[in-house]
């Protein structure tokens, strides 16, 4: 996938669009991802436990991620990205426009 958990990326399509956030988790075998703020559905919870109660709660909900891209740490634009094998062999991500590399999150 081109983003992985704590990129911040912008919104493309959808209600959200022009919206940023960060990546909070990565569905690699469906190809969704959840950003942080994006995406807000309500979900009635139950109470699990005494102490806890019931209600309704708000959460970010899953979305596919081509409808997103990846924030330019250099110039915070979105840009596609290629990737490039280092000298050392390990591979990077390249901004597409600025040509710097994207460092993965960690």
């Amino acid at each position: 996938m081109h983003v992985t958990k704590g990129d911040t990326v912008r919104i493309m399509r959808g209600d959200d669009k022009g919206k940023e956030g960060k990546v909070l988790q990565v569905y690699p075998k469906t190809g969704r991802i959840k950003v942080e703020g994006i995406n807000i559905v309500k979900k009635h919870r139950k109470a699990r436990t005494a102490e806890e109660t019931s209600g309704i709660i708000e959460m970010a909900a899953p979305f596919h991620a081509s409808n997103a891209m990846l924030l330019d740490s250099k110039t915070g634009k979105p840009t596609r990205t290629k990737k490039r094998i280092d000298t050392d062999g390990t591979k990077e991500r390249v901004g597409v426009k600025s040509g710097e590399v994207i460092p993965r999150a960690r």
